[in-house]
């Protein structure tokens, strides 16, 4: 066993009546993918901090090969070699690759200017070791970039610096599943090189595919070590104290599945195409398929957002054509967007006033007086409740709450509506294990009480799990049909086949 590169020993952190962190030691080798996975809330961020130098422990130890060291600022730690990559990008959007890449650290010519030649041309060095490198130019303004390509240039930007450590919160969280390959082939090259690197993630199958090792956090404690990687089930087992199986609420029963909510025949537009599709009270329909399968493009129509320009739609029994959102509110349509942070809140408003959107902007003009405001209010307050939403006051910022949370006041604005059919597209993404069971049993419960669910998932055991029915689209057509429980093989093949395409 090599000595490691980071060793952090009997850590305590205490913030004012709260103790983050008690006694957690952890470390890392070169070359290694520690996992460290738990809660929101269970320590993980606390932990990187003291590493990367934003916090100071109370007491214990961080080595550094062996050696006691002391970051008592973020530079230290990253002089020291340490390079933690957010979630949010701590990335410059005026500024191209290369000033991003050589940031506060510029090669100057002999006059003391900025060499761009030479800092365009290392650019190029360190891109070249991604599979991503032959998109990327090096005088590209990083904000037109997209958002998996932006983290190419975050983890470029750590290489360059000579970084041995490198921390990763959430590295998927935003990424498509080819994008999410993409990462994976980056991290493997990273490993080649001998870098360290803990990855932080709440998914069971990038654990599986990267890590080598597992540390679990619970309530500021280690709940558990796994020197091999375990099955996904042991690991949730120590994080939240159940089985994995326990996380979907059950199926629908037959006599709990009611009539035709939405109806679909033949429906399509410039990317579907013959879309046949039912959803009915009662039931999760869930939506599977590869990136560019055609998914989005279908809760997109739905939703009068890329509407459909032929077949006919029914909801509730009654003919529709959405032209625009504002329609498909209107007439009984609510989609949760997978993006939530950029699509669905305004994270400097309230949770209380988020959850007002939808029904604000559709209020007729008497509602704005005084009694049906504070009625309203009344009324939002009661569906944030009851979706057991904890915020210390629904007057705080919801950029505060967890992405559960955050995710529950969306489907509490939606309930303000009055929906008939539920759109939800990654109704979990970047969400902790335990607040993913809190989801699948709220959409269980909707269901149940009427309303009709589509669901839209990257991830399959989730949508096999969750959905009563499972519909595998190609190519913009839906190409195939599963019970609940199908097998990820099955589903997978449906996904995939070229014969598929062609019947």
């Amino acid at each position: 066993m090599t000595t490691p590169v980071i060793e952090m020993k009997a850590i305590t952190k205490t913030f004012p009546g709260v103790r983050a962190l008690s006694d957690v030691s952890f470390d890392v080798r070169t070359g290694e993918v520690q996992a460290l996975v738990g809660e929101n809330g269970a320590g993980k961020s606390t932990l990187i901090k003291i590493l990367s130098g934003v916090y100071q422990a109370d007491s214990g130890a961080v080595l550094m090969n062996g050696k006691a060291v002391h970051f008592r600022h973020p530079v230290d730690s990253l002089r020291a070699g340490i390079s933690t990559i957010y979630q949010e990008f701590s990335l410059l959007p005026e500024r191209t690759v290369a000033q991003n890449l050589f940031l506060g650290r510029e090669p100057r010519t002999r006059l003391g200017l900025i060499d761009a030649a030479k800092m365009r041309d290392e650019t190029k060095e360190v891109l070249a070791l991604f599979a991503a490198a032959g998109r990327i130019d090096p005088d590209r303004i990083v904000g037109e970039l997209d958002v998996a390509t932006q983290q190419v240039v975050e983890i470029a930007k750590a290489v360059s610096t000579g970084a041995r450590v490198v921390v990763m919160d959430e590295p998927t969280a935003a990424l498509n599943e080819a994008e999410c390959e993409e990462l994976f082939a980056t991290v493997d090259t990273l490993r080649e090189r001998g870098v360290a690197i803990i990855y932080i993630t709440h998914r069971m199958r990038e654990i599986a595919r990267l890590a080598d090792r597992v540390t679990v956090l619970k309530d500021g404690e280690v709940a558990a070590r796994f020197d091999e990687v375990p099955a996904p089930n042991e690991i949730v087992r120590a994080m939240v104290g159940r089985d994995i199986a326990d996380f979907y609420a059950p199926p629908a029963s037959p006599d709990e599945v009611g009539g035709l909510v939405l109806s679909v025949r033949g429906g399509g537009n410039a990317v579907l195409d013959g879309i046949d599709l039912d959803v009915r009270r009662g039931e999760i329909v869930g939506l599977a398929g590869i990136q560019g399968a055609g998914r989005v493009a279908l809760a997109r129509a739905l939703f009068g957002d890329a509407p459909f320009e032929r077949g006919d739609v029914t909801l509730d029994g009654d003919a529709v054509s959405f032209g625009t959102p504002r329609a498909a509110i209107l007439g009984g349509i609510g989609l949760l967007p997978g993006d939530r942070k950029s699509e669905g809140l305004v994270l400097m408003q309230s949770v209380r006033d988020n959850g007002m959107l939808t029904s604000r902007a559709f209020a007729s003009l008497w509602s704005s007086d005084r009694r049906n405001a504070h009625s309203d209010t009344v009324r939002m307050d009661g569906l944030l409740d009851h979706m057991e939403i904890r915020a210390a006051s629904y007057d705080q910022d919801i950029r505060a709450l967890s992405g559960g949370n955050q995710q529950k006041a969306i489907v509490a604005r939606w309930l303000s509506m009055r929906p008939k059919l539920l759109i939800f597209i990654e109704p979990t993404r970047g969400i902790d294990v335990n607040s993913k069971a809190g989801i699948y049993h709220l959409m269980r419960d909707l269901a149940r009480e009427g309303a009709g669910i589509l669901m839209i998932s990257s991830d399959l055991p989730e949508v096999i799990g969750a959905a009563d029915r499972v519909l595998v689209m190609q190519a913009g057509r839906i190409v195939a049909e599963f019970p609940h429980g199908a097998s990820e093989q099955d589903v997978m093949h449906a996904a995939t086949a070229e014969s598929e395409v062609a019947a």
